[in-house]
Formats: structure tokens, C-alpha cells, sequence
């Protein structure tokens, strides 16, 4: 600063409120500042300038998984705002390992965030205290009961209705599930929306059509793999997201189903890969780019208005139908599991 003092003849006060906007600097000094600066390729020290105004324009966002299409999709939109609002954004994966979610949290906080905005899953709402006393926090699709936190979800449960009651609608009596991992309240919610809008049809809820998975490719394709080989198959399944939903669409075609025709599947997300499957998917969508924008905003709020009243937004999901889905139609002939199929026992997820 005083190099680019000196050259500009201003002084070094000067300098640093055309650089801070702290104080009114004539256009033309300002003009003569900004020009000595790139002459000189002059940056400004951003560790200092974070330390002496006790901020770092920078937020932490922390996800079980960067890969999933889901969170991809979020932490773009997240990314958009925080640029428009002069933010940089730090990324950290989980895995969906408690423990490491709170490494990574600590680590994020080391670096000096302003905020963070968590995906949490093995963390609970007695570990999310200590990092509230240090950070802004909003939590997204992840509900954390008894904790007095800013949160944006969507109605999961509405969304698990509106699939099954599709399916319903199309004639599907033998409605499989495959959830995700039992600990989340997103699979919880998808799952207990299955239950209720089976009850309302009148028709009891079979467990043993509810196997476990984790929102991964692999999962969704061991899970129809384990439900379509069963004596009475489903005649549908509903994949509480579109990574698993689509392993379902590979397996049954492995297994020489025809979907739709023989067998409906229904996603959960309605991610960019939803249109490109063959059949592509019939899905519940949710909103996710505006999850990631409401809680980028929500955070900014939070860190520059810390006292104001915490917020909970509950966002509508919705039904797109492609063409994975059709009437129901009799099984014409059991199909035996290829070879080279991997098989894995999965276990009825009862405890949902």
C-alpha cells in the first residue's frame, strides 16, 4: 500500500479506502489508485483484511457426497449466490461418516468461515451446539429436532405420498421400496409417505418390500435385484432417489424386465440425470437449486444479522411422469438371476 501511496502521490489512507469503499475518494483519485495498483500488480492481502475486520467472505458447505448429482446440483446454485454476493465457498465430503462430518467441521472452522451450511447425516443435534457457538448455520434437507437452528427442507413425506400414490393410480398393488440410509429423516419422511398412502388405499403395508439402501447406484440395483427375484416380485418400486432408481432400471434389465411394461420404477430428486435413463425416469422433483440459493441467503442473513429470529422453510415437492412408469400388467414368466449378477441379502428395512 504505501508502494502504490507513494507512486499515486495520495497517501496510504487513502489507498485503503479506495480498496475497503470506507470512505468517499473522488472518481478521478480513485481512478489514479486503481491504475497505480494494476501498474504495480498490487493485491490486497486478504488473511489481513479477514483479520482485522473479523471476517472472511468465505462459507463452508459440508455434504455426505460431492459425486451424488443431488448435492452437485445444490452446491451450484449455492456457489452462484455466494459469487453474486461476493462470498468463495469451500467444499467438504463427509462420506455419511459422523465422525468425519466433525473433523471436517472443525477443519472448515480452523479456516476462519463466516458460516456453514451442513448435510448432515450421522450428526446429531447435541453435536451441531458447540459449531453454532463458533459459525452462522443453516442446515439443509436434514432435520435436526430440538436444536433452535436456521433449516431448509422439503416435504419429503408429500413427496413419498405423490409416488405412491401414482403408482396406485396406474393399478400397482405390490409396491416395493428401497429407501436410504434409516438414520436420515429425508428416507424416514419418503418411507412414511409410502405407508400412508398405501393405508389410504386400503392395503396393507408388506415389510418385506422395504429393503435398506444408501442413495447410491449400487444399492438400488442389489435392492430390485433382491425384490425381483423373489416368487411374487413387485410389479413397481419406488427408489427413494434417482441414483437408485436408476441401479433398479439396470438391474431389471439384466434380469430381462421390460420397464415400463412390466415393471414401473420411481425416483426421488429429480436430478439432470432423470431425463437422459432409458425409459427416462418418472420422479418426485424437488426444488433444488432454490434449496441452495434459500439457504445461501438465509446464511448470508444469519452472519450479518446474527440476533434475528431463526428461520424453517418447508419447500413443496411435485410428480414429474416420463416414461418409467405404465398400468400394471400380470407377470408372464419368472426370470432367474444372470451369473455374473452380484447377490446380496439385504436386510427388510423395518426400522423405519
Amino acid at each position: 500500500m504505501r508502494d502504490v501511496a507513494k507512486r499515486a502521490s495520495v497517501s496510504t489512507s487513502t489507498v485503503s479506502h479506495v480498496i475497503n469503499s470506507t470512505r468517499f475518494v473522488t472518481p478521478d483519485l480513485a481512478e489514479r489508485v486503481r491504475g497505480t495498483m494494476a501498474e504495480l500488480g498490487y493485491q490486497p492481502n486478504a488473511v489481513a483484511r479477514s483479520l482485522r475486520r473479523k471476517e472472511t467472505l468465505t462459507l463452508g458447505m459440508l455434504v455426505p457426497d460431492n459425486a451424488n448429482p443431488f448435492f452437485a446440483q445444490m452446491a451450484r446454485a449455492i456457489e452462484d449466490i455466494c459469487y453474486e454476493q461476493g462470498y468463495s465457498l469451500i467444499f467438504s465430503n463427509s462420506e455419511g461418516d459422523a465422525a468425519r462430518e466433525l473433523a471436517n467441521a472443525d477443519v472448515l472452522l480452523s479456516k476462519r468461515v463466516d458460516g456453514l451450511i451442513f448435510v448432515a447425516v450421522g450428526m446429531g443435534s447435541q453435536d451441531l451446539l458447540p459449531i453454532l457457538e463458533s459459525a452462522a448455520v443453516v442446515v439443509v434437507d436434514r432435520d435436526l429436532p430440538g436444536i433452535d437452528v436456521d433449516a431448509v427442507l422439503v416435504d419429503n413425506l408429500s413427496g413419498g405420498y405423490q409416488a405412491t400414490e401414482h403408482l396406485l393410480n396406474l393399478g400397482h398393488r405390490r409396491i416395493a421400496c428401497i429407501t436410504g440410509p434409516s438414520e436420515t429423516t429425508p428416507s424416514a419422511d419418503r418411507v412414511t409417505g409410502l405407508r400412508e398412502a398405501l393405508r389410504a388405499a386400503g392395503l396393507p403395508v408388506d415389510e418385506s418390500l422395504i429393503v435398506r439402501g444408501d442413495f447410491q447406484f449400487a444399492s438400488g440395483f442389489q435392492g430390485a435385484q433382491a425384490l425381483l427375484t423373489r416368487p411374487d416380485p413387485p410389479t413397481a418400486i419406488f427408489a427413494c432417489n434417482d441414483l437408485m432408481a436408476v441401479g433398479c432400471i439396470a438391474a431389471a434389465a439384466e434380469l430381462g424386465y421390460r420397464v415400463p411394461a412390466e415393471l414401473s420404477i420411481v425416483g426421488f430428486d429429480d436430478t439432470t440425470l432423470a431425463s437422459y435413463t432409458t425409459p427416462p425416469l418418472t420422479t418426485v422433483t424437488q426444488p433444488i437449486s432454490e434449496v441452495g440459493r434459500l439457504a445461501t441467503q438465509l446464511l448470508i442473513r444469519r452472519i450479518q444479522t446474527p440476533n434475528s429470529a431463526r428461520e424453517r422453510h418447508v419447500l413443496p415437492t411435485g410428480l414429474v411422469v416420463r416414461g418409467s412408469t405404465a398400468q400394471a400388467s400380470p407377470r408372464s414368466r419368472s426370470r432367474p438371476v444372470a451369473q455374473s449378477s452380484p447377490q446380496v441379502r439385504l436386510q427388510p428395512a423395518v426400522n423405519l
